[in-house]
């Protein structure tokens, strides 16, 4: 089944985001592959990130100690000691854990020289808080000061941006493009929720021209490939926060699509 939405799809926003994060950098690198190929070559660059569970409060109660178990303690006296008080069975919890997640980026590198020449982020649900936010943005910082063009997608609703010194458009999503030579300027895409993704330059080494990446394209191959059409739970509300014009919007589309009743509001 085809996306019913002909752009980027919120129902996406799930548990099924790092596979289609994953699939989507794939696609990316087999789009960009023969454009830049023999001088260059587009790898996927993967990372791990470890992040403590979020949404889960640590509570604690008033704990009354059982009376039997205060009352099992034991006294021992030892010659010329004083009396040895042993304490009773603890209480065993289960602590929060780190979560693993990797994540894929895509790399263009100088095939002579190997020297990272563009670096292509896709922004997932941990970049864009806590400690995964923090991480990112170190790893931002060491792109930003290095000779390297940075292009980044952001395609969700929710999470921090890309810090701006200007206000960013209203919309639910970006793309970013920050070249070497014109730094700090950087071209920013918004993407409205019924926009098709846009083609967007990908630049190469100084007297090459710029390569062209069609995320649109991209994101339908990964969606129709993998069969998100079936994986994805339509007729449940997304993950995400909508706006009410959003919402009005998503439940045309989904009616459009036969996945809605007729006169479903």
């Amino acid at each position: 089944m085809p996306s019913p939405f002909p752009g980027m799809d919120p129902f996406l926003e799930s548990p099924y985001w790092q596979s289609f994060h994953t699939q989507l950098a794939s696609e990316m690198v087999r789009q960009l592959s023969p454009q830049v190929r023999p001088k260059y070559v587009a790898l996927p660059a993967e990372r791990v990130v470890w992040e403590m569970p979020d949404g889960i409060g640590i509570s604690t109660r008033e704990f009354q100690p059982d009376v039997e178990v205060l009352s099992s303690r034991r006294h021992v006296s030892l010659p010329g000691t004083a009396v040895a008080t042993f304490a009773p069975p603890p209480v065993r919890l289960v602590t929060l854990m780190p979560e693993r997640f990797t994540q894929t980026a895509v790399e263009i590198r100088d095939v002579r020289g190997r020297q990272l020449v563009t670096a292509i982020e896709i922004l997932s649900p941990t970049n864009k808080r806590g400690d995964g936010w923090k991480e990112y943005l170190h790893k931002r910082r060491r792109v930003l000061i290095s000779p390297a063009h940075l292009l980044e997608l952001d395609l969700l609703h929710e999470g921090k941006r890309i810090p701006m010194e200007q206000p960013l458009p209203d919309a639910p999503y970006f793309v970013f493009l920050s070249r070497a030579e014109a730094r700090p300027v950087v071209d920013v895409w918004p993407v409205h929720l019924g926009d098709v993704l846009p083609i967007v330059p990908v630049p190469l080494l100084s007297g090459d021209p710029d390569v062209v990446l069609d995320l649109q394209a991209a994101l339908t191959a990964v969606y129709d490939t993998i069969g998100y059409g079936d994986l994805l739970d339509y007729a449940d509300p997304p993950g995400v926060t909508l706006s009410a014009a959003e919402s009005a919007w998503m439940e045309g589309c989904l009616r459009d699509a036969g996945l809605r009743p007729i006169g479903n509001v």
